[in-house]
This record gives C-alpha cells, structure tokens and sequence, in this order.
C-alpha cells in the first residue's frame, strides 16, 4: 500500500489550526448581543471592539510573516493557537468592557494573527510543489469549517448556558486540545521528516540558509509599493476584509435578528453560509490551478456584490437563506487566487511577508467594516446604509482585479496547453 505523503498531514493539520482558532473569531457575531447587555453598552461600542481586535490582526500580519521566516510554521500556528485558548479562558472572568478591550482586542487578536492564512499558506508552500491550488483551497475551507461549527454552536451555547460558560469551553478546547496536537505534530519543512515536498523532485536543501535569504528578501519591500501588481491586489483585498470579515462576520446576526428571523433560521442561514463557503473554497482551489485567478477574482468579487443585493429586499426566510448560499460560495473563495498571484508576482521576496502585507490590508478593511456599519446603524436604525456602501466597493474591486497582469505561467499556458499554472512554478515560494 502507497504510504499518505507527510504534507497532507501537515494540511490536515493547518486546517484544525485556522478550524478552531478562526472559528472562534467568527463567531464573535453571537456574542454581540449578550456583550451589549451585560456591560451596558451599544452596538457601536461592541463594533469598535472588533475593528481594535481586527487592526491588531491586521498588524500582526507582516511581523507574523517575518516571525514565521525565523521560527517556522510549528511554533507560529502552534503557539498561536494557545494565546487564542487562554484569553477566551480568562474572558470568563470580565467584568468590565477594557478588559474585553485587553484580552479579546490584543491577546487573542495577535494569536487570531498568528493562527492565520498567512501561516497556513507558508504551511503549503513548504510542503507543496504540486496541487498548490488544491492544498490551498482545503486551506481556506478550514476558516469556512470553523464558522460552520463555531458560530451555531456559540449561538446554541449562549442560548443554554451563557456567554461566559460559553467562551470557557472554547477557550479549554484550544488550550487543551487544539495546542498540543499541533506542537506535537506540525513540521515546517519536509526535509525535518527526511521526505520531499509532496511533487518534489528532490529534497530541500539548506532550508535554513535559503529561509533567511527570504527573509533578507524583505529589504526589497519599498518597491512592492511603487507597482500596479501589489495595490491592485491589495486594495481589493482591503475591500474583501470590508465586506467578509468586517461586516458580515459582525453584522448578519444582528442584522437577521433586527429583522425578526429567529435564533433557528439565524442559526441555519449561518450554516449554510459556511457550508457553501467550504464548497466554494475548495472550488476556488482547482479553478485557480486551471483558470487565470484575476478573471476569477474579479467573477468572485461580482458575485458577492450581487449577494448583498438580496439583503436590500430582505422581507423573507427564502431570501436569507438565498443569500447565505450565494454569499458562502464567494466568500473565503477570494483568498486563494489571491495567494496564487501574489506567489507567482512577488516569488523572489519573502512569502511570508508579502501575504502579511496582503493580509493587513485585509484587516484594515476589515476593521473599518466592523466599525462603520455599527456607526451607521445608530445613525439611520438600520445596515442599508452600509450594505450599498459594500457593493460599490466591490464593484470597484471588480474592475481592479480585471486591469491585473497577467502572470507568467497563465501567458505560458496560453501556448502550451499546460492545464496548471501553479503545479508547474517550482520556485513560486
């Protein structure tokens, strides 16, 4: 019997890392509401607690690129995972808003930051030279995994037992068995299991010598900046975080719950989103390995703008509902051509770093549609304000992906046939 290659443990891995640690941050939708009544607050106050807990992620990114350079992926994902466990732990015991402001907004935001797709695509790009798109997309999934289990069950467990009892069983489950599974298990090259990359054609050498030189490769940085290739990706992705992470994973529960739906239909329109969203991962990953990923981006970021429509003319469980499956099948899909050209465009810089970048723009965007939308709220009564305001953006982020260069492996492939475009780039990362 053919002996399973170590890297799809590794992925299996990674997948259990951003599973539990970004399921718990996504689910921080279920704890607005409680939050509010238990410090005697508003929506705009809980809203400015994520856009904290969201620039904190965001900033992490880039030093959590440069940390994984110098201390690898174990370490990084493994220890990350803990940070996350242990404040939600201590949340139990809050009594006062700062220090939610303290243990949600900066101890378990730099561990959301380190628990992350940054790290989790290094993971890949380790282990990888083959089925990039593939391993990428399972990658992604795990984040539409952990929503999937995380925020109905934080919904069902807030409904039973409270919030805190709540927050002290997540916390326990990270701590106690998320964290030692991946300290024991995770590797960050093949070459510390005697193996080659999974597609390799030869061990990895000097891994050591060759991650510093990346490493190095940050000094470069100055001129990402001067290029269309890196702020016609970040900028759409600064939307992306706008949209996903900042006003739906914060917003659609209250904003379900403003229009009267129920906790259950609440609770099923959150499933299926994240259903659909593993689907639609894990599609974005084999189309991104036979499709040029910038008509992709710019097809994925249409769609979603199109998705939010819907909640224009919400008056109907059939149209929540509509909703969650159209906007779950585009919603983590952006991330995985998104790593594909960023891979294939800044391949000579530290990978790691550049998706940091990529990423704070993410968290930037993301904070400020976490925050936004809940100021609007108390402005107008209602989130239509900033769900046209969303679908602008995206419309714009359309428009940017489509104006994009073309990578070199999409050029080849044009004349050669050749079905992959990230199979084939051996030294992508």
């Amino acid at each position: 019997m053919k002996r399973i290659h170590y890297g799809w443990f590794i992925l299996l891995l990674s997948f259990l890392a951003l599973l539990t640690v970004q399921g718990f941050r996504s689910s921080i939708g279920a704890f607005i509401i409680p939050w509010e009544h238990a410090f005697k607050t508003d929506r705009s106050t809980i809203s400015l607690l994520v856009t904290f807990s969201l620039i904190i992620y965001g900033i992490s990114q880039p030093l959590i690129g440069k940390m994984i350079d110098q201390w690898g992926i174990r370490n990084i994902l493994s220890f990350s995972t803990l940070m996350v466990g242990l404040s939600a732990v201590l949340i139990f015991f809050v009594t006062q808003p700062w220090q939610l402001f303290m243990l949600y907004g900066i101890v378990a935001s730099i561990g959301f930051g380190g628990a992350s797709g940054v790290a989790a695509t290094v993971a890949v790009a380790n282990w990888f030279q083959k089925k990039k798109g593939l391993a990428l997309g399972i990658i992604t999934s795990g984040m539409s995994a952990g929503q999937l289990v995380f925020v109905p069950l934080s919904l069902f467990l807030i409904n039973r037992i409270a919030w805190e009892w709540t927050v002290l069983a997540l916390g326990t489950f990270l701590s106690v068995i998320a964290f030692p599974l991946l300290f024991v298990f995770l590797r960050t090259f093949p070459y510390e299991k005697g193996i080659q990359p999974y597609g390799g054609y030869g061990l990895q050498q000097n891994n050591q010598k060759d991650h510093g030189t990346n490493a190095n490769a940050t000094n470069k940085s100055k001129r990402w900046f001067n290029t269309r290739k890196f702020w016609y990706l970040a900028l759409p992705y600064f939307i992306c975080g706008y949209t996903t992470m900042g006003l739906m994973d914060t917003h659609l529960i209250p904003f379900s719950h403003g229009h009267g739906f129920t906790d259950s239909a609440t609770g099923i329109a959150v499933s299926l989103l994240a259903a659909f969203n593993i689907i639609g991962t894990l599609l974005s990953g084999q189309i991104s390995d036979q499709w040029s990923p910038k008509h992709f981006l710019a097809l994925l970021y249409s769609l979603r703008a199109i998705s939010i429509i819907l909640l224009l003319v919400m008056d109907h469980t059939f149209l929540l509902f509509t909703f969650a499956i159209l906007f779950g099948l585009v919603d983590f899909a952006t991330i995985t051509p998104t790593s594909v050209l960023a891979t294939e465009y800044f391949k000579q810089h530290s990978v790691g770093f550049t998706l940091g970048l990529l990423s704070l723009s993410h968290q930037v965007g993301a904070a400020l549609g976490a925050y936004i939308p809940g100021v609007l709220y108390n402005l107008t009564g209602g989130y239509n304000t900033a769900f046209v305001s969303a679908i602008v953006l995206l419309l714009m982020a359309t428009l940017l992906s489509l104006v994009l260069p073309e990578t070199k492996q999409q050029s080849v492939s044009q004349y050669s046939g050749i079905k992959s475009i990230t199979s084939n780039s051996k030294n992508e990362c």
